[in-house]
């Protein structure tokens, strides 16, 4: 079984992502429902399988449940479904050739998702996903350019996702 690459994925939906963020606690971190249940303080792990089938979480639940998921794609969601472009903040650290050449990567999967896209052979959700990776890539390098001058350090241990 393959690895998924979960840092560029884009949900299309609210039960998506929060099923998505479960996806990936059980997938990265071995965590099961009850995990993090435990993790968010709640009661009743019961609560989280509604909360995925329906749709609807507690607005103040959807930070802890990121926390103890490990991943933010409820916040993603909710950021783009406003039309807002969400990018990691990043903080000024050396990029190698291995860094550009993912960018190099995902703008050229931009524009073949686009070319797809206009001859058909590909949906506009896909192709949506894509050109949005791109982007925050681009603003992501944008960002780190800028703040190059000043590094923050690296107190959390970088987790690439």
């Amino acid at each position: 079984m393959t690895r998924r690459r979960w840092k560029h994925r884009v949900p299309s939906n609210l039960r998506q992502a929060m099923a998505w963020c479960l996806d990936y606690a059980r997938e990265v971190h071995n965590l099961s429902v009850e995990g993090i249940a435990t993790k968010m303080a709640l009661a009743n792990h019961w609560s989280i399988y509604k909360w995925i089938e329906n749709g609807r979480m507690p607005a103040v639940l959807i930070p802890a449940y990121e926390a103890a998921c490990g991943i933010d794609f409820v916040s993603r969601f909710l950021a783009g479904t406003g039309g807002h472009l969400v990018v990691e903040i990043p903080r000024g650290k050396v990029c190698d050739a291995q860094d550009v050449m993912q960018l190099q990567g995902e703008l050229s999967g931009a524009i073949k998702s686009l070319t797809d896209f206009y001859s058909g052979k590909q949906t506009a959700e896909d192709t949506l996903a894509q050109l949005k990776a791109a982007m925050q890539g681009l603003a992501y390098h944008h960002r780190n350019v800028e703040q190059h001058p000043h590094p923050e350090l690296p107190l959390g241990g970088e987790e690439d996702v």
